[in-house]
C-alpha cells in the first residue's frame, strides 16, 4: 500500500484517524496505530512482517540486557549489530555478493532468489540507532515491547523514512497531544506532499520513460538499442526530468509522513531543505535526505574519528561513509560508484575547492547542479552498458541526432509543466507564503488572502491529486526499492 492510492486515502487512513480520535487514552491510541501500522506493512508481503517483528524484538531485548548488565553492554551492542546488519545483509545484499562471487570464482553454481523486504533499510537503521543510543546512555531502554515495535513500524515513516531516532520521539510516543493548530498544519503538509507526488513527480516520471526508456525495458536485451536511438536533447531533458522526479518523489513522501505525524502530535524532523539551492556538494548533502546523512555522521563518521585524527584519516573516514551511503541505496555497483563519486567532490571541497566556491555564489550553484545532475545518471542505471549508452548519447556519440520530432513535441507539449516542476524544487512558494503570513499580522487584506489560502489550498490540492490518481497508472515511489 502506498500513500498515493485510493485504498489508503479513502479507507485506510480515514478509518485509522477515526478510531484514533475515538479512543481517549494514549495506550489505546498507540494500539490503534500499531494495529494499522502492521496491517499497512503486511499489505503487500505479509510474510515479511515476521522479519520486522523479529528485529524489533531482538533489539528490544538487547537494549534491556544492556541496561541490566552494564558491564557487558558492549557485548550486547555487538550482538545487536550482528543481528541487524546480518539480516539486512542477507535480504538486501545476499544475491549481490553471491553473484559477484560467481563471476569471480564460479561458485555458487546456483544463486537463490531473495526478495527485498520493503522498508528494511529504514527500519534497520532506526532500530540500530535505538540500541546504540541505549548503549551510549543517550536514552533509557524501553521496557514495553509494543512501544519499540510501534517506533519501528509506524506506517508514517516505516517504508521510506525519514529515519527517525527513538530519542527524538520517545516522549511523544508515551505522552502527546494534537492541538487544532497541529492538525491543521499536518493536513496542509500532507496535502502538499500528496500533490507533489500525484501531480508533479508522477508526470516527471512519465516524461523520463518517454524521453529515455520505459522502466519495464531497463535491464532487457533491447535497452541499449532503445537508448542509443534517442536524440541528444531527449537524453538531456529526460535526465533533467529524473532529477526533478527523484526530489519531488522522495520529498513528497517525507512531507506526507511529517504531516501525518503532526496530525497526531508527533513531530518528525525535516528531511529535505531545498537541496538544489545548495552551493556545494557538502551543502547539498546537508539538505538532501537529512535523516540519512545525520545517521552516517553520528553513527559511522564520528565514531571512526571524524576529522579529529589528521587529514589522511579524515579522508579515509569520508571514503567509508560514502561507500556505505552508496551501498545503502542498493545492492548494485552503480550505487557504490555513485556514493564514491560524491566522496571525490566532497574531498576536493574539503581540500581546496570549498574556499573557491565561497567566493563565487552564482557559479557555485551551477557547479552543484552539474555535479548532481551527472550523479543522478550514475544513480539511475544499474546496467553499465545502459549507463554508457546514455552518456555517449548525451554527447552525440551514438550516431544519434541532436533533436527529433518526438523530442520537440514532448517539450512543446510540456513546457509549462516543466517550468512549474522547476519552481517546485525552489523555495519560491515557501518564501511568498512566509511573507504573506507575516504581513497578515498587521494587514487586513493580507489576512483575508492568507486565511482564504489556508482554507482552500488543501481542498484544491486534494481535488487535483485525486484527478491525477484516478487517471494515471504510473504511481511508483522510487525510494521503496531502497
Amino acid at each position: 500500500m502506498v500513500f498515493v492510492s485510493l485504498p489508503f486515502l479513502l479507507v485506510f487512513f480515514p478509518l485509522c484517524m477515526l478510531l484514533y480520535f475515538t479512543v481517549n487514552s494514549i495506550k489505546a491510541k498507540n494500539i490503534v496505530l500499531l494495529i494499522f501500522s502492521l496491517i499497512f506493512y503486511s499489505w503487500g508481503e505479509p510474510k515479511y512482517i515476521l522479519l520486522l517483528l523479529l528485529m524489533s524484538f531482538a533489539d528490544w531485548m538487547f537494549a534491556l540486557l544492556m541496561e541490566k548488565h552494564t558491564n557487558r553492554k558492549k557485548l550486547f551492542l555487538v550482538l545487536a549489530c550482528i543481528v541487524n546488519l546480518g539480516l539486512i545483509g542477507i535480504f538486501k545484499y545476499g544475491v549481490f555478493v553471491l553473484t559477484n562471487f560467481n563471476h569471480i570464482f564460479g561458485v555458487p553454481s546456483q544463486i537463490p532468489e531473495i526478495a527485498l523486504p520493503i522498508g528494511i533499510s529504514f527500519y534497520t537503521f532506526q532500530l540500530l540507532s535505538y540500541v546504540v543510543d541505549v548503549y551510549r546512555g543517550d536514552v533509557k531502554a524501553q521496557h514495553k515491547f509494543h512501544i519499540v515495535l510501534l517506533y519501528a513500524s509506524l506506517f508514517h515513516q516505516c517504508i521510506a523514512g525519514p529515519i527517525v531516532r527513538y530519542k527524538d520521539v520517545e516522549r511523544q510516543l508515551l505522552r502527546r497531544q494534537a492541538l487544532a493548530t497541529d492538525i491543521n498544519a499536518g493536513i496542509n503538509r500532507f496535502c502538499v506532499g500528496l500533490a507533489k507526488k500525484a501531480v508533479l513527480s508522477n508526470m516527471c516520471g512519465s516524461l523520463v520513460e518517454t524521453l529515455i526508456i520505459p522502466d519495464n525495458m531497463m535491464g532487457t536485451a533491447d535497452a541499449v538499442s532503445i537508448i542509443s536511438q534517442k536524440s541528444v536533447l531527449s537524453l538531456w531533458l529526460g535526465m533533467l526530468m529524473f532529477a526533478l522526479q527523484i526530489y519531488l518523489d522522495f520529498s513528497a513522501y517525507s512531507d506526507m509522513a511529517i504531516g501525518m505525524g503532526r496530525m497526531i502530535g508527533i513531530q518528525y524532523k525535516e528531511n529535505f531543505d531545498y537541496p538544489y539551492m545548495s552551493r556545494s556538494v557538502s551543502e547539498f548533502w546537508r539538505r538532501w535526505h537529512i535523516s540519512l546523512g545525520s545517521f552516517f555522521r553520528d553513527y559511522v563518521y564520528i565514531p571512526l574519528g571524524g576529522n579529529r585524527k589528521g587529514k589522511t584519516r579524515t579522508y579515509l573516514n569520508l571514503f567509508v561513509v560514502w561507500a556505505l551511503t552508496g551501498l545503502w541505496h542498493g545492492a548494485s555497483w552503480n550505487y557504490i560508484f555513485w556514493g564514491l563519486y560524491f566522496f571525490v567532490f566532497i574531498a576536493l571541497e574539503k581540500a581546496f575547492l570549498g574556499k573557491v566556491l565561497e567566493n563565487a555564489k552564482i557559479l557555485s550553484n551551477i557547479y552543484l547542479i552539474i555535479v548532481v545532475y551527472f550523479g543522478w545518471i550514475l544513480f539511475k542505471f544499474e546496467s553499465m552498458s545502459e549507463l554508457a549508452a546514455v552518456l555517449r548519447g548525451m554527447f552525440g556519440l551514438n550516431s544519434n541526432t541532436l533533436t527529433s520530432f518526438e523530442t520537440a513535441t514532448v517539450f512543446k507539449n510540456n513546457v509549462f509543466f516543466i517550468i512549474v516542476a522547476c519552481i517546485a524544487v525552489c523555495p519560491i512558494v515557501k518564501t511568498v507564503s512566509t511573507r504573506l503570513k507575516a504581513k497578515s499580522l498587521d494587514s487586513k487584506p493580507a489576512m483575508t488572502v492568507w486565511s482564504a489560502a489556508t482554507v482552500l489550498s488543501p481542498a484544491v490540492l486534494i481535488f487535483i491529486s485525486f484527478i491525477n490518481i484516478v487517471g494515471s497508472s504510473y504511481n511508483p515511489f522510487l525510494y521503496f526499492q531502497f
